[in-house]
């Protein structure tokens, strides 16, 4: 928890320091640049939506996760590593079974 809290408090002052950059840099033009986009941008559309952009480019999850999700849905692959925790945890249940059967065939005689 702590790791997450520190790693996020890095990112949002990584961001921070981009955004007085930007500043810094119109400061030292002495007029706005429409050539420099700001880093973070956030605001909200005629329809009520909140838009961002990130470093200039536009951030729509919604329609990326669906479109994300169909693609996984549509993509059916094997694999290789959960098949492989799949068998060995069948063998471990089993190999588990086998001792305790054994064991308790000691005590019953």
């Amino acid at each position: 928890m702590k790791f997450l809290l520190l790693a996020m408090v890095l990112f949002v002052g990584v961001f921070i320091g981009m955004e007085k950059a930007h500043q810094g840099m119109q400061d030292m033009k002495g007029y706005e640049d429409t050539s420099l986009p700001p880093p973070v941008h956030v605001s909200e559309g005629e329809d009520g939506k909140i838009e961002a952009a990130l470093l200039g480019s536009e951030i729509n999850h919604t329609e990326e996760l669906a479109q994300k999700k169909k693609e996984l849905e549509d993509l059916e692959t094997y694999n290789f590593i959960s098949s492989m925790g799949k068998t060995f945890s069948s063998f471990v249940k089993e190999a588990t079974k086998n001792i305790i059967d054994f064991l308790m065939g000691l005590f019953k005689e």
